[in-house]
């Protein structure tokens, strides 16, 4: 795992104990910290509890008051058969941090999920003087201590984890060691260290630049910005500022990366170079032409625009264009990003199942022509115009989930439009009607929540309507 002596000594409290927040409780605690952890979900905190072999199990009772101490037998932290008991300083509590006095914490360690801007904590860490930090951060920290490596940070609202993902694959093709993190795979925290010469690839979400102020990428990637996450921010221009701050972290003479394809992201890259760093500054414009045939797993447009920023990406970090040219060659892809899953009599179907909104599914509907569309879910916007261009590629819409109804009303009269309502009942009917040549396409324009508990279960889905086909 990746910590350090940074950590010694000092208090942190972890809000959130997902993926994440587990492997930062991990990390502090080895790197000699003590940790106050909270989910609000017991699942969750139980799970961090037995065999942990750490510290004492204090938890909230009651109205208020001091934590305390509840039973072994209740919370059984540390097992005989753990091993020898904690050495001094890794203690490990289990209370509510909005519950304590957080004076002398050095940080408070929330999970990007928590919505600070609805959330106590952060009024309560204001008034205490203690940052609000994430995982991130705790990796900027640690840092100093890792062999000799680079960070390329990549961070937009549509393309991030297929830019992540390719320029891991190109590090690795040309003989680096390499792994993706972040908001893609594991969380960082909890991965080995790379040895010398190594490359951290960080898909960057808002929420995770929102908790870091000293990640300074070598190469820093900003892809596009669009309507996203509103509701954790104070309109469009508080979430592009997000976005922004990727870059003012930046030592002078690490690579700026910015797509200028909208104005949000050109406002920028004007930011940057005005900023003194114009030699630093590379402008991806769009609607380039590419000759994409030799990348099965980089079609359409959006793909051309990420293909070209890892390209920039790797040139920076010193890699040779013919590494660079296998691997663009070689990458496999991301699952339920334009995956294409199986061929069936002459039918192409591809789950893009990652496209929750219509910004990132209007690119997969001018990657394919003659397609069965697949859409719907829990809408994140009232309308569906920046996939109009693609309408023309689409034979018939198949509607589905909590947006069927508003989809339907938006299409008809502009394709022919079936409310399917369900998944499986869609793969069915676009199967049946889909003639050799043609795409079912599964590209919703929506969140999942409302049938599936997250975009991969919905893609997976996707897959076993398409396996059950026969």
């Amino acid at each position: 795992m990746i910590t350090g002596s940074a950590f010694d000594g000092k208090r942190y409290a972890v809000l959130g104990l997902a993926r994440s927040g587990g492997a930062t409780v991990e990390a502090l605690l080895a790197g000699g910290a003590s940790v106050v952890a909270w989910d609000s979900n017991e699942a969750a905190r139980n799970s961090l509890l037995p065999g942990t072999g750490r510290g004492t199990a204090l938890e909230e009772r009651g109205g208020g008051g001091a934590p305390q101490a509840t039973s072994d037998e209740e919370s059984p932290l540390h097992q005989p058969s753990a091993g020898p008991p904690p050495r001094a300083g890794e203690d490990l509590v289990v209370a509510d941090p909005a519950d304590l006095d957080l004076a002398g914490f050095a940080g408070i360690v929330v999970s990007p999920g928590v919505p600070l801007n609805r959330h106590p904590i952060r009024a309560q860490a204001a008034t205490a003087r203690v940052p609000i930090i994430g995982d991130i951060e705790l990796f900027a920290q640690a840092r100093a201590e890792l062999p000799p490596h680079k960070v390329v940070g990549i961070t937009g609202t549509n393309g991030k984890s297929t830019t992540t993902a390719l320029i891991e694959h190109i590090c690795r093709t040309a003989g680096l060691p390499a792994l993706a993190g972040g908001n893609i795979g594991l969380p960082i925290l909890g991965r080995d260290p790379l040895p010398a010469g190594g490359v951290y690839v960080l898909e960057l979400s808002s929420y995770q630049i929102d908790l870091t102020h000293s990640l300074d990428c070598d190469v820093a990637i900003l892809l596009n910005i669009t309507p996203d996450h509103l509701d954790r921010y104070d309109g469009f221009a508080g979430y592009a500022a997000s976005k922004g701050r990727l870059f003012g972290m930046q030592t002078p003479g690490h690579a700026a990366i910015v797509g200028i394809g909208d104005e949000a992201s050109a406002a920028i890259a004007r930011e940057v170079a005005v900023g003194g760093r114009s030699q630093d500054l590379t402008k991806i414009a769009p609607g380039v032409c590419m000759d994409q045939s030799r990348w099965p797993a980089l079609q359409g447009p959006h793909n051309a625009q990420n293909a070209l920023a890892a390209i920039a990406a790797c040139e920076a970090l010193g890699i040779g264009r013919d590494a660079i040219d296998r691997g663009l060659a070689s990458f496999p892809g991301l699952a339920h990003r334009m995956e294409r899953v199986a061929k069936r009599n002459g039918v192409l179907f591809v789950n893009d199942s990652k496209a929750t909104n219509p910004t990132s599914a209007a690119p997969a509907l001018a990657a394919f022509e003659r397609i069965h569309w697949i859409l719907g879910g829990v809408a994140k916007t009232d309308e569906l115009d920046a996939c109009r261009p693609g309408f023309g590629n689409v034979v018939k819409a198949y509607t589905i989930g909590e947006a069927g109804d508003l989809f339907s009303s938006i299409l008809e009269g502009e394709m022919p439009v079936e409310r399917s309502g369900t998944l499986e009942a869609a793969v069915r009917s676009a199967a049946s009607q889909a003639k050799p040549g043609e795409t079912v396409l599964l590209s919703p324009a929506c969140a999942s929540f409302d049938q599936f508990r997250d975009y991969e279960a919905r893609g997976a889905a996707f897959r076993a309507a398409v396996e059950a086909l026969g």
